[in-house]
């Protein structure tokens, strides 16, 4: 999994291209403030296991929100970050058991659409802690 961390102070998207013709319709966008923002791209070696991937997943996303003193979660797929690339099933699938997992210990989490080029917005404070990759 490769993963880039982003504080936001404001994240806003809006639907754009549709890129899984399988995706369900999505008119609307979405706005949130002091938000921990998840790029994440599932990789195929993820499979094998995916409850580490998980894990770690929502390890640094809990880190950098402590760092920052928010409960705003926003996990956004995006398989730019690696040639290896999980099926789109399997990369929403992991999304969605670590939007479940952050939900259950109080964190606010929001999950983009999948299978959409969107639109974005995105203001992110001057700091070098707003900004973090990471490769697991």
């Amino acid at each position: 999994m490769k993963l880039l961390l982003l504080y936001a102070d404001l994240f806003a998207y809006s639907p754009g291209q549709k890129s899984l013709e399988e995706a369900p319709e999505v008119t609307r966008g979405a706005e949130y403030r002091n938000a921990v923002v998840a790029f994440t791209h599932v990789e195929e070696q993820d499979r094998e296991n995916e409850g580490k991937a998980v894990t770690k997943l929502i390890k640094n996303v809990k880190w950098l929100a402590g760092k920052f003193g928010t409960k705003n979660v926003v996990l956004h797929s995006f398989s730019h970050l690696s040639e290896s690339k999980a099926d789109p099933g399997f990369a929403a699938h992991v999304l969605e058991l670590a939007g479940e997992r952050l939900e259950g210990v109080g964190y606010e989490v929001a999950i983009t659409p999948f299978g959409y080029v969107l639109h974005l917005t995105m203001s992110l404070p001057g700091v070098s802690l707003a900004r973090v990759f990471k490769s697991f």
